[in-house]
């Protein structure tokens, strides 16, 4: 027979079930029920007791369970109008996730009874279900998410020196041959990752969506998954299937054992919206307990305002939402110890009823923060909101994923017409977007791949998308791609094509690595992995999608280390501080030069000139650093997707000589002085060349 606990006086400054050794206090915020009750289960999940919780200030309900252990599985019951027309939502039938739940036990099981309106009523959401969705629903789980942290001092790596390798937690250890318990957090700590990513030289891995979240039920009709996680339950809890029995404590072993190899970690986060989707969605969590305070509704408040694709947004206008967010965040920073954090869909999170707002209250809320202005924050600056394109517009401290950078590189390489101007606009931090408010030049995440979208492969393998296994007729993910298949669609055991692609791959990757700005790799490019064309994977949580460490190319993995160490050997390539090519009138000292193949400084007909095919970047140290007396320290990039040529190289100073250390044309060739006054480049290549003291 079960326990019956009572309930007795509690605090309401804590949201969620806290333990504090003898008991659980319970606060939960929804200002417009009539009640709310704590539901107990046992592990079978059977239903044990309901609890009212008995005081309210505010909007916070709470009560305190004294006797309540960690490990006891609960959920919540919201008792209040249902009434869509003025958007509340209440059935007290559903039940519901508390959304400071800090561990959840599994899954919902996609079944009618997990809607609050009657599936198939003439009056559709108008109408009111009255089965009951505990069965069919995952409990949440009281945790004391205390942990022996000990010495776990964080890396704390300046964005100049930080490599970002975005990775799914599954999907890079899902086939790796030595990696114990593949597909959990445990695996992706395991020493074979770690070996990999400390050998490759990432500092900062940035994991897609670990966060709970499900797998909507139209994918689980067609036999898919929500493999990436975008589609967001607990915002407090990590998702259940990258666990094992070890409970969240796995979570914070994962970060310790990562900071201990030198390396951040980065979640991405979705706080723009919510697994519930639009009005005909399930009740979960936030429309049960508080509809029309979680969420942004439609003037006729039955709708939702949709600026996210997903059926909902989250109303991060209410303070006790935007209170959420924040404790979310400073949750995973100071108790699982992260690092930092990439927003999904961020525009979203700035945009007011005047449209997006570099000052909105989300962003004042996260400066202000002395935990969460501390750890790194990147921005997915877009949304499909209205002006929900934002490139460069976030405040300081956010950096922001760059996508000018990845079509812009893609295009040059590609061979387009007229794309030298704009390669030279990304190789400089693409100033013109970010070069204002004191922003850093490392405010630019730099990139030539993502989750979403082709792998690095791919883009030099698929001229077209490939998506039919996502099972929606190939019209879902990007059509315009800037990727060539260079004579075949797919893979080829031609010699020629398979030279050339990879001699693409290194140019594409020797570039991101000698621009300035952050540079983000996808997990799996660094080993030729491909996704067969396919540029939306977010439902295939298979093959497609995981990383397979057989086929590894490895020369190309060897040259990725190698451009990445070169980066880290030479600091002009990445300057906090924007390079320019102007002279400062003070002194007329310039730090970046721009040379045409003959030596000569470019000319605007240079620019203009469509047909060209070759850039020669000199870059110095930014002659506003302390360092500014070392200005003839100089690093000469040449990047050509021409046909071979002579290109003339910029006389040295007495004392000094160039000397070559990259060159995709002989990737393994070993650093070699240049003692004439021009080199040959080799057709599509890329040459550096650093100015070094002569013996």
């Amino acid at each position: 027979m079960s326990e019956t606990f009572t309930i007795g006086p509690s605090r309401d400054n804590r949201l969620g079930a806290n333990f504090d050794g003898d008991g659980v206090n319970f606060a939960v915020f929804s200002d417009n029920a009539a009640r709310i009750e704590i539901c107990l289960f046992d592990a079978a999940g059977q239903e044990t007791q309901r609890i009212p919780l008995p005081e309210r200030d505010g909007g916070v309900w709470h009560g305190y369970v004294p006797g309540l252990r960690p490990g006891q599985r609960y959920g919540l019951r919201a008792h209040g109008p249902y009434r869509p027309q003025e958007g509340h939502r209440f059935n007290p039938n559903k039940l519901l996730i508390d959304p400071y739940a800090k561990r959840l036990s599994g899954h919902p099981r996609w079944s009618e009874t997990l809607m609050g309106y009657t599936v198939g009523a003439r009056d559709a959401d108008l109408s009111f279900d009255t089965r009951d969705s505990a069965p069919d629903m995952p409990k949440c789980i009281v945790e004391d998410p205390a942990f022996s942290w000990g010495d776990d001092p964080a890396p704390q790596t300046p964005l100049d020196a930080t490599v970002i390798y975005e990775a799914h937690v599954k999907g890079l250890t899902r086939l790796h041959p030595d990696v114990p318990e593949p597909g959990s957090f445990l695996g992706l700590a395991s020493d074979p990752m770690l070996d990999h990513l400390t050998r490759l030289g990432i500092t900062a891995i940035e994991l897609l969506p670990v966060q709970a979240f499900v797998t909507d039920s139209f994918l689980i009709d067609r036999g898919l998954t929500n493999y990436w996680g975008y589609q967001t339950l607990g915002f407090f809890a990590p998702e259940p299937r990258y666990l094992g029995t070890g409970g969240i404590s796995e979570f914070q072993i994962m970060v310790a054992r990562l900071h201990a190899a030198g390396i951040e970690v980065i979640l991405d986060v979705v706080y723009n919206h919510t697994c519930e989707g639009g009005a005909l969605g399930p009740t979960l969590a936030f429309r049960g307990l508080d509809n029309r305070a979680y969420y942004r509704l439609a003037e006729d408040q039955r709708h939702y305002v949709n600026d996210t694709g997903t059926g909902n947004t989250l109303n991060l206008d209410h303070p006790m939402v935007l209170r959420m967010v924040m404790d979310s965040l400073r949750y995973w920073v100071e108790v699982m110890h992260v690092d930092g954090f990439r927003f999904d869909l961020c525009a979203t999170l700035g945009r007011t009823e005047q449209g997006f707002d570099p000052g909105a209250s989300f962003f004042d809320a996260i400066r202000q923060d002395p935990v969460l202005s501390g750890v790194k924050l990147i921005a997915e600056p877009w949304d499909i909101g209205p002006g929900g394109y934002q490139l460069g517009a976030f405040p300081p401290p956010f950096s922001e994923w760059n996508d000018k950078f990845r079509d812009g590189i893609r295009q040059y390489w590609r061979g387009d017409a007229g794309r030298v101007p704009d390669l030279a606009d990304r190789l400089t931090g693409s100033a013109l977007q970010f070069d204002h408010s004191a922003r850093p030049a490392t405010a630019s995440v730099n990139f030539l791949t993502a989750h979403d979208g082709f792998t690095l492969e791919d883009v030099v393998s698929y001229s077209h998308k490939h998506n039919q296994p996502n099972r929606e007729g190939n019209m879902d993910g990007h059509d315009e791609n800037f990727s060539d298949n260079m004579g075949v669609e797919g893979a080829t055991g031609a010699p020629e094509i398979r030279a050339a692609r990879d001699r693409r791959k290194r140019n594409m990757m020797a570039t991101l690595m000698l621009a300035q700005g952050t540079p983000m790799l996808l997990a799996g490019d660094e080993l030729g992995n491909s996704q067969h064309g396919n540029n939306n994977a977010y439902c295939q949580d298979n093959e497609i999608s995981w990383i397979d460490w057989r086929t590894t190319d490895e020369a190309f993995l060897r040259f990725t280390r190698r451009m990445i160490a070169f980066r880290k050997t030479h600091p002009i390539l990445r300057q906090k501080l924007f390079l320019h090519s102007q002279p400062r009138e003070s002194d007329g000292l310039a730090d970046l030069f721009w040379h045409r193949r003959d030596g000569g400084a470019m000319t605007q007909a240079d620019w203009d000139n469509a047909d060209l095919r070759l850039l020669v970047a000199e870059l110095r140290t930014a002659f506003d650093t302390p360092e500014y007396a070392a200005r003839e320290d100089a690093v000469l990039a040449v990047f050509n997707a021409g046909p071979a040529q002579q290109v003339r190289l910029p006389d040295p100073p007495e004392g000094r000589g160039w000397v070559r250390h990259v060159d995709t044309a002989a990737p393994d060739a070993p650093p070699a002085p240049v003692e004439t006054g021009a080199i040959t480049v080799a057709a599509d290549s890329v040459l550096a060349l650093v100015l070094e003291m002569r013996p």
